[in-house]
């Protein structure tokens, strides 16, 4: 199941039986409404805390996704997923109410992924029959810990990046029918000195080349094996550094093949500055918008490379510098 160095290939292809995504009212006015299975009309979502309400997005996609799979909920064997907030209350809290055996994960942004990966070694190996894996991420909470609170209205630069209001699941099975992952590459810590925290894309893309490059020399594959490779939140700076990276290793890729989750979910007119982030990013848009257009048939195979800044407030306080990661995961359409 090892193959080269960091990736391994999954020989009975664990299948994504079902999806849940959720979203905030800012998605809802964003470029992919339609991918969503919930949207709120506020950032409270009838609680009276932002943290609380990101515990409320996590639940739904999972309930949505239990749901839309048409299993009962004592079937899932575990929940493995992970957010940004401090000791990632809202998934564990979320798990308190989902009583379901839980495999807390953080990878930052790259969460989805990684969590993705794992369900799939885990699945394939025969240590599970159902699983729940997923992400999200809450504007007001997540600005809160890693920024300034939302309410202060604190100007940002150009580079700074808008963190998602959304979740997304994904069910997994032994069997079935849907979309399948194939194989998965493990990022390795890359720290390249950035440390402005108004700067994420810059500093993960590095991070990003990284993982793509040792997945398709471990696969031994070229770009075009893929319909899509998506990044999970790179946002332009990120994005446009990622496509100059890969060009000076001998890798072109065209805008149409090589994208970019945080750059998905949002329309240009929307103020976003850079791009989206967050870790419920690539866990919507991927469980979301990119599994709806492999099911029409509009992508064949993808390649999904989460990325996340392994920052923390206190690392930043005492003048680090930001570690980045990116986990790959490869998704084939359902034979």
């Amino acid at each position: 199941m090892l193959t080269g160095h960091r990736t391994w290939t999954f020989e009975t292809k664990p299948v994504i039986l079902s999806t849940g995504t959720v979203g905030g009212p800012f998605e809802a006015n964003g470029n992919i409404p339609d991918d969503f299975d919930t949207l709120h009309e506020d950032m409270w979502m009838g609680q009276d805390s932002y943290e609380k309400a990101h515990r409320v997005l996590f639940e739904e996609a999972c309930n949505k996704a239990i749901e839309k799979g048409g299993i009962e909920k004592e079937v899932v064997e575990f929940v493995i997923a992970g957010d940004l907030v401090n000791q990632i209350t809202p998934t564990s809290f979320a798990c308190r109410t989902l009583s379901i055996p839980y495999i807390g994960l953080f990878g930052a942004c790259s969460t989805s992924m990684e969590g993705l990966a794992l369900s799939a070694f885990i699945l394939n190996g025969g240590g599970a029959n159902y699983i729940l894996t997923g992400s999200s991420s809450h504007n007001s909470a997540v600005e809160k810990q890693f920024r300034y609170p939302t309410e202060y209205g604190a100007q940002k630069p150009p580079t700074a990046q808008w963190t998602v209001t959304a979740s997304g699941v994904g069910l997994l099975g032994k069997t079935g029918d849907g979309p399948r992952v194939t194989s998965a590459t493990i990022g390795r810590v890359v720290d390249m000195g950035l440390s402005d925290p108004f700067n994420m894309g810059g500093a993960m893309a590095p991070a990003a080349v990284d993982t793509i490059e040792a997945h398709l020399r471990d696969m031994q594959v070229g770009p075009d094996y893929y319909d899509v490779i998506a990044t999970g939140d790179l946002g332009k700076i990120g994005h446009s550094i990622a496509i100059d990276l890969l060009a000076k290793h001998g890798l072109e890729l065209t805008e149409e093949k090589f994208q970019d989750c945080g750059l998905l979910i949002y329309r240009e007119e929307q103020p976003v500055l850079a791009g989206a982030s967050g870790s419920g990013c690539s866990a919507a848009v991927t469980y979301g918008h990119l599994l709806n257009r492999m099911k029409r048939g509009e992508i064949n195979r993808m390649l999904i490379v989460a990325t996340g800044a392994l920052l923390s407030p206190l690392s930043f306080q005492q003048k680090e510098t930001i570690p980045c990661i990116a986990h790959a995961v490869a998704i084939e359409a359902g034979r």
